[in-house]
């Protein structure tokens, strides 16, 4: 089946993050920093690997900090070369001129209308979308994976990841079709179904490739979930229409916008580095050793 490169990649940065504060008062919870780089710079590196060319985030008040640390830090570079540093490190934050746009979300109005919001910078094209709060790691990356299986179904795409049962309630979850290895058809999409009525435990995680049809269903602007414009409602609707299939990510995501969630995706991230490793596995199991300590001395 022959389709559309997907070159487009629209990141949504407008939420608040109020679920971090006050880490987030000032500071976009997408430049949280998982060890040394920041959540939406991993996002990012995801979508260059993945042969996306063109960068679109759509941002709100308050997150000019995006914006910054993906331009030139002229002062900066010019005071690490004076001291012979290399300028290396940066590399991951420096996009070719003419790869980014920024579109503004005015409202807190849901994902659906922050997508909607990339309309014109999208134009008539497939699109992948990355949330930023999904860490995901492996190799090769999530997005690249869905890339690869874009190859080959085309239409819209979905990251899928099974959950346990008991957790199907607090996710979109897919109703399955054929299955074939990593991929699964679409059939339905049910958001956060009612506990023991969940049709599967594939549930949709903050990756997406999609036509740019979806856009024409988010303009009606009707609102669904907690008020919002949810974008799993604009895709539920294409559904027969057009292609849907899911991708089960071969990998590990963690929920960076839940604070245990970061605090593991910062601990695993840490342990695998070679300068970090064992200084922070000798840590960890000194931490372990006297909390196990103090809870035989409180029995």
């Amino acid at each position: 089946m022959t389709s559309r490169t997907v070159r487009k990649a629209v990141f949504p940065v407008g939420g608040l993050g109020t679920r971090f504060l006050p880490a987030t008062k000032a500071i976009p919870k997408e430049m949280l920093p998982v060890v040394d780089r920041p959540l939406i710079q991993y996002a990012v590196e995801e979508a260059l690997e993945a042969g996306i060319e063109h960068m679109i985030f759509v941002t709100g008040r308050g997150k000019s900090a995006i914006e910054d640390h993906f331009d030139v830090a002229f002062e900066l570079e010019a005071t690490m070369r004076g001291r012979g540093k290399s300028l290396e490190i940066l590399d991951g934050t420096r996009l070719k001129p003419g790869s980014i746009t920024y579109a503004r979300q005015q409202e807190p109005l849901g994902l659906g209308h922050a997508i909607w919001c990339a309309r014109d910078a999208v134009g008539d094209e497939p699109f992948a979308v990355l949330l930023a709060d999904d860490f995901m790691v492996g190799r090769p990356g999530c997005l690249k994976q869905m890339v690869d299986a874009y190859d080959r179904t085309g239409g819209n795409l979905i990251c899928a990841e099974e959950v346990p049962d008991d957790q199907t309630h607090r996710y979109g979850i897919i109703t399955p079709g054929g299955r074939e290895g990593a991929l699964t058809e679409v059939r339905g999409l049910v958001e956060k179904p009612a506990p023991g009525t969940s049709p599967s435990n594939l549930s949709v995680i903050g990756r997406y490739i999609l036509q740019p049809e979806v856009m024409q269903v988010l303009e009606r602007q009707e609102a669904g979930a907690g008020g919002e414009i949810q974008l799993t409602d604009a895709m539920a609707r294409l559904i027969g229409e057009q292609s849907f299939h899911g991708v089960t990510f071969q990998g590990i995501r963690y929920d960076c916008g839940d604070k245990a969630g970061f605090l593991h995706a910062n601990l695993a991230v840490a342990l695998e580095r070679d300068d970090l490793g064992d200084a922070v596995e000798l840590f960890a199991a000194e931490l372990l050793d006297r909390r196990a300590a103090g809870r035989r001395v409180a029995a």
